[in-house]
């Protein structure tokens, strides 16, 4: 049990050498998150319905 305390001892000193990240910083870096989500989703969606017009028109 002595190794299982070790442990949590140990991982709450190492906690306390991280630099957290500034609420401004998260902030930016959600949004570029959200926004890159979205420009390669509308990306993707327009390259799915090219294909689906292309394919469309081969098959007639």
């Amino acid at each position: 049990m002595s190794k299982v305390g070790q442990f949590f001892r140990e991982s709450r000193a190492e906690l306390k050498k991280v630099v957290w990240p500034s609420r401004d910083d998260v902030v930016s870096s959600v949004k570029v998150v959200i926004v890159s989500t979205v420009v390669i989703a509308v990306v993707l969606g327009l390259l799915d319905w090219g294909f689906t017009e292309v394919f469309r028109v081969i098959m007639k």
